[in-house]
């Protein structure tokens, strides 16, 4: 990847995490630390990756997206705000009543392809848009998005078992492993570890990667798309409140808004990350 590029994507990553900010200190309420860790993936998959047009958000050949650990919403919606879908000013709306952008992804928003939330279930229909591809002839590629606490669910098996058995290598999904859930690191709550282990015995590709550095998603995603006869998963090592001092690797801020005073810390210290690159 060109270091111009990889600075420019750097940069819209820090947009994204300051409209994270944004939405979760204006909702009160909402889950800024997985937010931020997926931030990075996010903003390659719209800026890169993603055969997407904001112009045309429903167009029947484009690439599917499934965030399947809703509750990250804010970050879902940074991006698409960044990359056009709707204003920015949307974001100051998050989980205000009436307004468009609630707590987890709707179909009714642009550039949004699947309701999700519930914890499990988005990697199922994500595995359904992909077989539906296969039937139907089309080119379109489907990712998903979980967390390493949600594949504690068991439907995530069951869809990880229906996607091998169908040979789905239109799909690809990426799992957030920063190691903390609601209640405390993923090894102590109900341990999924080994992941790469696991998937590999459902017969899928797996991949790891660093989630913070451009190159290596970069290295990542191309791998992903050379495999044929087996979905991917790609398991990503990333830090919760990734970008924000006080909120990295603090399972704390799982689902805790800032207040106004940290609110200003968090984007004086995202400001300075973006006037540095920008700069």
């Amino acid at each position: 990847m060109d270091a111009t590029i990889e600075k420019r994507l750097q940069a819209t990553a820090c947009k994204v995490r300051m409209g994270i900010i944004e939405g979760t200190y204006c909702a009160k309420s909402g889950h800024p630390g997985g937010s931020l860790s997926i931030a990075d993936l996010l903003t390659y998959l719209y800026f890169v990756k993603l055969n997407v047009d904001p112009k045309h958000p429903d167009m029947p050949e484009r690439d599917r997206f499934v965030l399947s650990k809703g509750h990250t919403a804010p970050a879902l919606y940074a991006t698409l705000a960044q990359r056009g879908f709707f204003p920015e000013s949307e974001l100051r709306s998050l989980r205000h009543i009436g307004a468009m952008l609630q707590g987890h992804p709707c179909i009714h928003i642009p550039g949004i392809d699947m309701s999700s939330g519930s914890l499990g279930q988005g990697i199922s229909a994500a595995c359904g848009m992909a077989l539906s591809a296969k039937y139907n002839q089309k080119d379109y590629r489907v990712y998903t998005v979980l967390g390493d606490g949600e594949i504690e669910e068991g439907q995530v098996w069951e869809a990880a078992m229906f996607a091998a058995h169908y040979g789905l290598d239109n799909l690809t999904a990426i799992v957030d492993n920063n190691g903390l859930q609601i209640d405390g690191p993923i090894t102590e709550v109900s341990s999924p570890e080994p992941i790469p282990d696991k998937f590999a015995a459902f017969g899928w590709h797996v991949i790891t990667m660093d989630a913070h550095d451009f190159q290596d998603i970069e290295r990542a995603f191309d791998e992903a798309e050379k495999i044929s006869g087996k979905p991917v998963v790609i398991v990503q090592k990333s830090v919760k409140g990734k970008g924000v001092s006080f909120m990295e690797n603090q399972c704390s801020w799982h689902g805790t808004a800032p207040n106004q005073e940290q609110y200003e810390q968090a984007m004086t210290e995202l400001r300075t990350q973006l006037s540095g690159l920008e700069g």
